[in-house]
């Protein structure tokens, strides 16, 4: 063997080397999961995550951070070293958190134009993804055994009758409790005769209940679940939802909204990519799958809001018991404001219902 044909052997035995030791690597970082850090209340069909890691390749891994805020509070505790690569649930709110914004990669997703611009409040930075409207869901079988009428408004849950009535979920760890907040921020305003803070006292002193997340004020506290709370903080769709999954189709909704002047809050939760994640480009297929039709189409049915797509039909149960708050009975705040505030107001809210000061004392 020539000294030319030894060289010829040893640059393709490097050359064979060089292709396995890639197609290792490659195969290492497929086998990887593309990781979704979301909150307890994501659903989606089995199907649609299968028919999604069949079309790209990748397999999906939904990882439960809790609710909402404890589900961003984790994502920021872990910015540094990321355990997701694209996180589902934080909202128009919740990004007004200290260095929340600074999670994100922006990312200009497939399928966006489907979207109202009114609904991308953080530009290409998120992606919206779903839109609920928070308020007051009633169980009007328990309140009629209690022998009280359906309220009207948000001040009769403060009132003698309704005492140990209404349940909450915290508003420092639960989306849909910020969203309540910011309200009655809304409805009553801050430093009048009567504001939020009073508002917040007299709920306090009306024994209102104040769980951690919404999973367990409805399904725990909730009278139509096993507890003693007819007044259940939620969404406006939950009627539709009880109807959906009620062993008969009912003739009559089973819950009831409360509504009234300011007495909701919409909320858009949206989706982004992780900064810092290793698999950015995967990443963006997960967003690209949130606005497809196909979830789009699902979310009405799996975690019961609306969809953000305007190409999308809604099932008839929305249209029989789910009833979209109008403009003046959902409440509203500028976004500057909630980002200047937010911190402020939870600490207030803190010291009145947590430690039980009075207002005067927190102002």
């Amino acid at each position: 063997m020539t000294h030319r044909q030894m060289i010829r052997i040893r640059r393709l035995g490097f050359a064979v080397l060089l292709f396995w030791a890639v197609l290792a690597v490659t195969a290492l970082t497929h086998a990887q999961p593309v990781t979704l850090l979301t909150h307890d209340s994501f659903s989606l069909p089995d199907e649609a995550i299968e028919r999604f890691e069949d079309d790209t390749g990748l397999e999906l891994r939904v990882l439960s951070g809790g609710d909402a805020g404890e589900m961003v509070n984790r994502a920021l505790l872990t910015r540094a070293r990321p355990i997701a690569d694209a996180l589902f649930g934080i909202d128009d709110a919740l990004i007004a958190r200290e260095g929340a914004r600074d999670l994100f990669t922006p990312y200009r997703a497939e399928g966006i134009l489907a979207v109202r611009d009114e609904l991308r409040f953080a530009g290409d930075l998120l992606t919206p993804v779903t839109v609920g409207y928070v308020n007051f869901n009633l169980d009007p079988a328990a309140l009629e055994e209690r022998g009280l009428p359906l309220p009207e408004d948000l001040t009769d849950l403060v009132q003698g009758p309704y005492h140990g009535a209404t349940v909450v979920p915290d508003p420092a760890t639960s989306s849909p409790g910020l969203a309540f907040l910011l309200t009655t921020v809304a409805r009553f305003g801050e430093g009048g005769s009567y504001d939020w803070l009073d508002y917040w006292a007299d709920l306090r002193d009306a024994d209102v209940q104040v769980t951690s997340g919404w999973s367990d004020a409805y399904y725990t506290a909730f009278t139509r679940y096993g507890g003693d709370r007819p007044i259940v903080l939620s969404y406006a769709t939950s009627p539709a939802a009880e109807a959906i999954f009620a062993d008969e189709p009912p003739e009559a909704p089973l819950t009831l909204n409360l509504t009234c002047e300011a007495c909701a809050w919409r909320q858009i939760e949206a989706a982004g990519i992780l900064a810092g994640s290793g698999r950015p480009e995967d990443a963006e297929r997960v967003i690209d799958f949130l606005i497809s039709e196909e979830v789009q189409e699902a979310v009405p049915t799996s975690m019961f809001v609306y969809p953000v797509r305007e190409d999308v039909a809604l099932p008839d149960a929305y249209d029989r018991f789910a009833t979209m708050p109008s403009e003046a009975q959902t409440a509203d705040l500028p976004a500057e404001r909630i980002e200047r505030e937010q911190e402020r107001w939870l600490d207030q809210w803190t010291e009145v219902v947590r430690r039980g000061r009075s207002p005067e004392q927190v102002r």
